[in-house]
């Protein structure tokens, strides 16, 4: 595997801002098929906040998922990402312990994108 950048000439959409529009039309282009877990994300997090009288699950919803859009619309981090998290399973420590290095850092760059926007 190699060094994991977030790199956005190979981004199919801008990272959009955190807010529900903006992440909603681009999980909806990014990522279909994760649709239904944001939208049930969504409604455990405001119902969350409601109860615990804190904006605080809002937030922390908005953040995972504008750090799997930073992933998401690059297709070839994304492509890793996946590489990585079956690598996870591989017999070889070897291979594992690069996995989780990987993983790690790919999920890590998502997120000092997301706290740039």
């Amino acid at each position: 595997m190699t060094f994991p950048i977030i790199d956005d000439t190979d981004a199919i959409i801008p990272q959009p801002a955190q807010r529900l529009p903006e992440l909603r039309q681009a999980v909806a282009t990014v990522a279909p098929s994760l649709l239904s877990e944001f939208f049930e994300e969504m409604q455990n997090a405001f119902t969350r906040a409601g109860e615990e009288d804190s904006v605080v699950p809002i937030r922390m919803f908005y953040r995972k998922w504008a750090v799997t859009v930073a992933i998401e619309r690059c297709p070839a981090t994304a492509h890793q990402l996946r590489e990585a998290e079956q690598a996870v399973n591989d017999k070889d420590p070897r291979v594992r312990d690069e996995a989780i290095h990987t993983a790690g850092e790919i999920v890590r760059a998502a997120h000092r994108e997301v706290e740039g926007v």
